[in-house]
């Protein structure tokens, strides 16, 4: 589940607060067949758009690599997708003892939501902006993640580079 401006995931929570159950057992099933048909055996991301008038959900794409929104899915069941992606390009298989990732026993706790702290200005449509961070402090705290690269006070954001400073994760066991 994301919020987009200008085809940029710039919001994502898991699980999506707005799909049912069994819309999201459907949609996940989906997604199986598709990496089942495929033989693939490695961190990736179906995506689907769902109709919220009609509930109906169509296929978009499946990207074979690890996305923005790994993060939220990592909170919510307890699985490190970087780590298990690494350990499969090693020769491991999910359903060894390192990874011990058995389908039908992925289960989520609470939610997750991440938000990316860009560079962009507002008042120049969201265009990526630049200059010097003459003030910066992270979020913090129990239940927040960071996955930060050049936020902090001084530094210099030059315009040859994505506009993403840090993204910020917050989770909530229910």
């Amino acid at each position: 589940c994301s919020l987009q401006r200008r085809h940029q995931k710039v919001v994502e929570i898991a699980p999506s607060p707005s799909l049912s159950t069994e819309l999201r057992d459907k949609i996940s099933n989906a997604a199986l067949k598709i990496g089942r048909a495929a033989n693939y055996e490695n961190a990736g991301t179906v995506e689907f758009l769902v109709d919220a008038d009609s509930g109906e959900y169509y296929f978009i794409e499946v990207n074979p690599r690890i996305q923005v929104e790994h993060t939220v899915n990592e909170e919510v069941t307890g699985y490190d997708i970087v780590k298990c992606q690494i350990l499969v390009a090693q020769g491991a298989k999910l359903t060894d003892e390192e990874i011990g990732l058995v389908q039908d026993k992925i289960q989520t706790r609470g939610y997750a939501i991440q938000c990316r702290v860009t560079t962009e200005d507002p008042g120049n449509n969201f265009m990526p902006d630049y200059g010097r961070i003459t003030h910066y402090r992270s979020a913090s705290g129990m239940g927040i993640r960071l996955d930060a690269g050049t936020a902090f006070s001084g530094a210099v954001v030059t315009p040859f580079y994505d506009s993403l400073l840090v993204k910020v994760v917050s989770k909530g066991i229910r």
